[in-house]
């Protein structure tokens, strides 16, 4: 009992010590703790290992609802893996006829496809037997023919590319440029030119590595007249033999290539015997040229090929009777800006040109024959401009440029025949303009236009005889369906003055010489072809479509509109 008693009043007593009033002050020291309270972080994990499988149905159909639509069966699709190749015909051939009784007969043979060799020949004949009218004045003996022939090779290493071409001209026509009543045999004022030659080269294929790559040119060709009716002797028919023989080497090291170009040009002219014991006008020519060239040069290009430097000079060693010795400035300089959208350039250039027979009548045919050749000397010409692409189809190009140029050839009317052209010398003073544009929409349609104007300052002659002032050029083509291809050409000069030996209706005076404006020339072709298949198409070519009889040279005009139908055949 005593001690339920203690317990009891222990129990009231320490229960009364925690519930104190607030207004009871107690005094005293005393230290109570009480431990910092913590929150369980860790979320209690449930684990269920019963887990509901979804039962999907799917109703059944009780009956088919019937259709008005049937479907065909089609065949698999093929895909081909290669792209397929275009068949090539080896054979290829041309027959037309012509206004004018002008045939036109072509032949063609191609080695197709190889990687290692390549080789075929070419054939082309085209002549005109009708005459030429101009108004009331008949131009009898305007007849021509042009007999090509041309046999090729190529063969393809990987270290080397060796090529040879072998070719054969015949071109005769007559010195008509005289009426009726002045000519009255043909067999007097025919002409002939006969050209036999050949061509080689061998190329190095090293690509664009750090060893020497160079390149080799070399050919030999042979051109001789007609043997003239009056004079029998073989020796007063002009002949002409020429060589040449040109090397490249060019070594790349990093930014910039070394170049040296090393060439030999001869050319051999001969018209009779030359004896200064006879009359000049009786003695024939002899002439003998020899030239040595040496062009060292270092191309560098910069900002990743955007900026061309062209650094180098040209040295030319002439041997006629007398040797003389010229060097030439050789710089360009180019920038390719906004991704070849413009480029502008500017550069100085010159040589020696070597002129020839050869190049004298492939540009006029009406030539005599025994002509005094001299080389052509340019000191300088200096050219600026800028060119560009406008887009992947559209392209420009305008430039302007300046030359002297020594020992011009001028075509002018030989003062005993008349109907023969002579050529003289004369120092130019060349300024040109020229604007160029080029438009192509893949292979269906493409356009070209360019237009140059000259002026020229000459030292002795009253003009340049002969060359215009105006030139515009026209070339286009359009592809229909692969079936019809259209192709059209246009030229344009003005300009033109012909030399002649006195006054007359519409003749010019200048510094005691006569000129005759020769007009404006117009000259418009046009051809057709339809294609039947890969391998047949017809063709239809319509030539000086205007029907100008233009003057291309003074006292001979063309022919009028002609045109000219024909066949073609691949096999």
């Amino acid at each position: 009992m005593l001690k339920l008693s203690l317990l009891f009043g222990f129990i009231v007593l320490f229960g009364f010590s925690f519930a104190q009033p607030p207004d009871l002050v107690v005094d005293g020291k005393g230290k109570r703790e009480i431990e910092p309270s913590f929150r369980i972080l860790a979320s209690p994990e449930i684990i269920d290992t019963v887990k509901a499988a979804i039962v999907t149905a799917y109703p059944l159909l009780i009956f088919q609802h019937p259709t008005r639509i049937t479907l065909d069966t089609i065949p698999i699709a093929t895909v081909e893996t290669t792209e397929k190749i275009k068949q090539l015909y080896p054979f290829y051939t041309r027959i037309a006829l012509g206004s004018k009784l002008m045939p036109l007969g072509e032949f063609y043979y191609n080695s197709t496809r190889s990687r290692v060799y390549h080789y075929g020949a070419h054939i082309k004949h085209l002549s005109s037997f009708g005459n030429i009218k101009r108004g009331d004045i008949v131009f009898p003996n305007g007849q021509f023919d042009h007999t090509d022939v041309l046999l090729f090779g190529k063969i393809n290493q990987a270290s080397f590319n060796l090529g040879a071409k072998l070719h054969y001209l015949n071109n005769g026509f007559h010195f008509y440029g005289l009426p009726d009543s002045v000519v009255s045999d043909a067999k007097t004022i025919v002409q002939r030119y006969q050209n036999l030659g050949a061509d080689f080269d061998f190329i190095g294929n090293r690509g664009d590595t750090s060893i020497l790559n160079y390149k080799i040119k070399t050919g030999l060709n042979f051109l001789n007249t007609k043997k003239p009716i009056v004079d029998s002797l073989s020796d007063w028919r002009a002949k002409e033999n020429q060589f040449y023989l040109n090397t490249k080497g060019w070594y790349n090291y990093k930014s910039e290539t070394f170049y040296l170009n090393l060439g030999l040009r001869r050319n051999a002219y001969r018209y009779g015997i030359a004896d200064s014991t006879l009359n000049p006008s009786d003695s024939g020519l002899v002439t003998n040229n020899t030239i040595i060239d040496f062009q060292p040069g270092i191309l560098t290009q910069l900002f990743k090929n955007k900026f061309k430097v062209d650094v180098g000079l040209a040295l030319s060693v002439d041997i006629q009777k007398k040797t003389k010795v010229y060097i030439y400035p050789q710089v360009e300089i180019k920038y390719s800006l906004f991704n070849d959208i413009f480029i502008p350039y500017v550069g100085i250039r010159g040589g020696l040109k070597q002129n020839s027979l050869r190049t004298f009548s492939s540009e006029n045919p009406y030539l005599i024959s025994n002509l005094t050749i001299q080389n052509e000397h340019n000191p300088h010409d200096i050219y600026a401009g800028f060119k560009g692409t406008l887009s992947s189809k559209l392209s420009f190009n305008i430039n302007g440029s300046s030359a002297r140029i020594l020992n011009r050839a001028l075509y002018v009317s030989d003062s005993t025949t008349f109907n023969k052209f002579n050529i003289i010398y004369d120092t130019l003073t060349l300024t040109k303009l020229e604007a160029s544009g080029s438009y192509q929409q893949s292979e269906k349609f493409k356009i070209d236009l360019i237009g140059r104007f000259y002026s020229y300052q000459t030292k002795n002659e009253a003009f340049a005889w002969n060359l215009p002032q105006l030139e515009f050029v026209l070339r286009g083509s359009y592809n229909l369906y692969d079936k019809f291809l259209v192709n059209l050409s246009a030229k344009v000069e003005t300009g033109r003055k012909a030399r002649v030996y006195s006054a007359g209706e519409d003749v010019i005076e200048k510094n005691e010489q006569f000129a005759k404006p020769l007009g404006a020339i117009v000259d418009i072709n046009l051809g057709v072809e339809y294609r039947y298949n890969t391998r047949i198409s017809a063709f239809l070519q319509i030539n000086n479509l205007a029907s100008q009889q233009y003057y291309r040279w003074y006292n001979y005009p063309v022919q009028p509109i002609q045109v000219m139908a024909g066949v073609t055949a691949r096999f």
